[in-house]
């Protein structure tokens, strides 16, 4: 049976935010969640130290890695000196993931144990680029995996939930105590998984305009959606029209009801546009 190569010891960094998952069973578990097949294209964000890299090397002979910290990249790199693991020393959200999709010839799974203080930036980077992706299984705070999987009406649905949600099938897998991570962090972490959906189940005539609308609806959840939407440039001209939607608080709406409302504000928007334009 082939071994894992030894694993790394850094010193982490505060700076990056650094928090190296030291307990090998556990890493073990998340490789296991991921079931990675051999011609699998997985790209694995910030390995640190190697605890999952050395485990997915095992069942994927088309592992990516891309770090940040010079020193990991070099340990990396040492780690599988036959060169049969893929190092790129940067910025995740510096790479354009639908060329590297096509660079591999098909969709990338996604893997990671990430600094929280980016969880949002390297989200949205996905979702925003998910035509090349197949599914992201990563660690989070607990707090940020409950509202990503969060259902409507439940006090955690918000931003997160409606972009996860419209985007991608959210699941919580299982939770990492503090205590296999180094330095110790003070929150209990969710592993996550999202598996990119083909389509939504019902697209947005224009995600910026959806986008925009969610946000600001739920960053004033205590009014009803007719008093947020008054804040949305594109709509403060002219009357919204008149659906029982518009009386309700965004988290009372599902994301098929929030998608379906964002399209006939737009086509509103529009029609009272062009009715100007005629006049």
């Amino acid at each position: 049976m082939v071994s894992s190569p030894p694993r790394l010891r850094l010193r982490p960094r505060k700076s990056l935010g650094q928090n190296f998952l030291r307990d090998d069973n556990i890493a073990r578990r998340i490789v296991a969640a991921i079931d990675p097949r051999e011609d699998d294209a997985l790209l694995e964000i910030g390995p640190g130290e190697g605890a999952l890299t050395r485990h997915l090397a095992l069942r994927s002979r088309r592992l990516s890695v891309v770090e940040i910290d010079a020193r990991a990249a070099a340990g990396i790199r040492a780690m599988f000196p036959g060169g049969g693991v893929d190092v790129i020393e940067g910025d995740f959200l510096g790479i354009d993931l639908d060329a590297f999709a096509r660079a591999r010839g098909g969709r990338v799974r996604i893997a990671g144990n990430i600094p929280y203080n980016i969880t949002s930036p390297i989200l949205f980077h996905v979702l925003d680029h998910r035509s090349g992706v197949a599914d992201l299984t990563f660690l989070v705070q607990k707090e940020v995996g409950r509202r990503m999987a969060a259902e409507p009406g439940s006090p955690d649905y918000g931003i997160l939930s409606v972009f996860c949600r419209y985007t991608s099938e959210v699941k919580a897998l299982f939770e990492v105590p503090p205590g296999a991570f180094y330095p110790r962090p003070r929150v209990t972490s969710l592993l996550m998984r999202l598996v990119m959906r083909p389509a939504p189940v019902v697209p947005a005539d224009d995600e910026a305009f959806f986008r925009t609308m969610v946000r600001a609806t739920f960053g004033k959840r205590r009014k009803t959606l007719r008093n947020s939407l008054r804040y949305v440039a594109a709509l403060r001209e002219g009357p919204l029209p008149d659906i029982p939607e518009l009386e309700r608080r965004p988290e009372e709406l599902s994301v098929d009801e929030l998608v379906a409302l964002s399209n006939t504000l737009l086509q509103s928007a529009a029609l009272r546009a062009g009715g100007t334009h005629r006049a």
